[in-house]
């Protein structure tokens, strides 16, 4: 129940595990650092799952499914691949009580695996290119984590492209990153900042790495989704070679790019509140809610009626009713809020003689009584309203907490102190990796993203913490 969430004030750690366990999003596994998703939190994802594959293949990309297990011998063929992720790295070295002549490694990233097959499926121009996307799990051992956000196991797809130029592959991964955008955008309501990771940032293995980042409630940054050129790295590691319309021999050019369960934590983190989960209607697995308030004198007249107009509604909705006797209404009214469901519609025997509806919002808490007859087209206008309302609440939070510091005082000051008030900062970078450390060693905060075009906006600046002439215009926060 809404009561037992701890506030946002108090806790913002705590305010979201609550959300999580007590709308029975996620559990925690009897494995460390492993989540349970339940239903709730998987038909979320689900939501998630299809809007995106739909993306997908309306560019073009098929599903595909690889292997769990890698040699463990793949992963050394790419030395900034294994250097990146060996930290992390899961081994299996027996199997059917016997020790493997060679470790499996648990997939952490499906590049090695997938390289090894495109081996023997390119040969040719003609083969090319080649658009493959694998919704899966990995693992990640990591140390320190947090339900959905991040997890030793987590969901995620993964799409990996081979292309014949440079040109083709660098349009992929832009092209990837902008369905990203889009679908954080218009789907999770939730606004992004795009553009390219710095050196220390990249995907281990990549030429450039891009990413979408947004802004959570306790103002810090979300790396929610990334996209990355691969250049031919893992297609010289692993000797993939077609035969050009000259017939001349040239490696491919490649890309991958991944979104996770990670969204769903971003979702909460974005929109949700002091009394629960909130969640977009575009999202939403239940879009309505309707519950009948009746007492045993009335029984017999509210709920046909709210059958009734369930099933006109069930036509265009995702709804549920909720007509179970053993709580009360106000119970219900904090239950359901408490699952973020975005609009409920009460009915009781006034609503009834009066031939209406009383409709909430869960995004406002308002409340408004609408005609019988009107009760679906005043629906879907009220949740088109409020997903465009969580859009522009998130976008303008973010503006209230964007900062562009004049000063290196100024912007120490955003990030140091229990009092700091955190937020992006856009500042002028020299494009030197000692002063991106020294910065983060003296702040915690990283660079999340160049923005498109920054280099122009850079010129004729002094970088915020050196001195020097800036390269880049860099947007830095303190991240998960």
């Amino acid at each position: 129940m809404a009561e037992h969430i701890t506030p946002r004030s108090t806790s913002y750690s705590d305010w979201y595990v609550d959300i999580v366990l007590k709308a029975q999003l996620a559990d925690y596994s009897p494995v460390k650092g492993s989540m349970v998703i339940r239903p709730r939190g998987y038909a979320l994802w689900e939501r998630m799952q299809s809007a995106l594959d739909g993306m997908f293949k309306a560019t073009g990309h098929q599903n595909a499914y690889f292997p769990l297990l890698i040699p463990e011998s793949f992963l050394h063929k790419e030395a900034q691949h294994v250097e990146g992720f060996a930290p992390e790295l899961a081994v299996v070295t027996h199997g059917g009580g016997e020790k493997l002549e060679e470790p499996l490694v648990i997939r952490p990233t499906s590049e090695t695996i997938i390289w090894s097959m495109y081996r023997k499926w390119i040969q040719s121009w003609r083969d090319l290119p080649l658009l493959i996307n694998q919704w899966a799990n990995v693992v990640r051992w990591e140390k320190r984590t947090r339900l959905f956000l991040r997890t030793t196991e987590f969901l995620w797809q993964e799409g990996h492209t081979a292309h014949a130029t440079e040109d083709e592959a660098r349009e992929e991964t832009l092209r990837m990153l902008e369905v990203y955008r889009t679908f954080a955008e218009e789907y999770m309501a939730m606004p992004v900042l795009t553009g390219v990771k710095s050196e220390s940032e990249k995907f281990a293995g990549a030429v450039n790495t891009y990413a979408i980042e947004a802004l959570m409630q306790d103002r810090r940054a979300l790396q929610a989704g990334t996209s990355h050129f691969l250049g031919q790295n893992f297609a010289k590691a692993f000797d993939v070679q077609f035969q050009n319309r000259e017939s001349a021999l040239e490696y491919v050019w490649a890309t991958s790019w991944g979104v996770s369960t990670r969204l769903v934590g971003a979702l909460i983190m974005a929109h949700s509140d002091d009394n629960g989960l909130i969640v977009p209607p575009k999202l939403a697995p239940t879009e309505l809610v309707l519950i009948p308030i009746f007492r045993s004198n009335n029984r017999e007249q509210v709920l046909p009626a709210a059958e009734k107009l369930a099933d006109e509604l069930r036509k265009e909705f995702r709804i549920v009713v909720d007509d179970d006797e053993s709580n009360s209404p106000g119970w219900k009214f904090a239950e359901w809020e408490m699952r973020g469901v975005p609009l409920r519609i009460e009915m009781g025997p006034r609503d009834l003689e009066n031939g209406q509806v009383t409709m909430v919002r869960r995004d406002t808490g308002e409340k408004e009584a609408v005609a019988l007859d009107a009760a679906g087209a005043r629906a879907r206008a009220l949740l088109d309203e409020i997903q465009q309302n969580l859009y522009q609440r998130a976008l303008e939070f973010r503006g209230a907490n964007t900062h562009y510091p004049a000063t290196w005082d100024e912007m120490a000051a955003l990030y140091q102190g229990e009092d700091a008030p955190g937020g992006f900062a856009v500042a002028p970078w020299d494009g030197d990796a000692a002063t991106e450390a020294l910065i983060k060693e003296e702040t915690k905060a990283t660079i999340r993203v160049l923005p498109f075009g920054n280099e122009e906006e850079a010129r004729g600046k002094t970088c915020i913490r050196s001195g020097k002439p800036a390269r880049h215009m860099a947007v830095f926060a303190k991240a998960y």
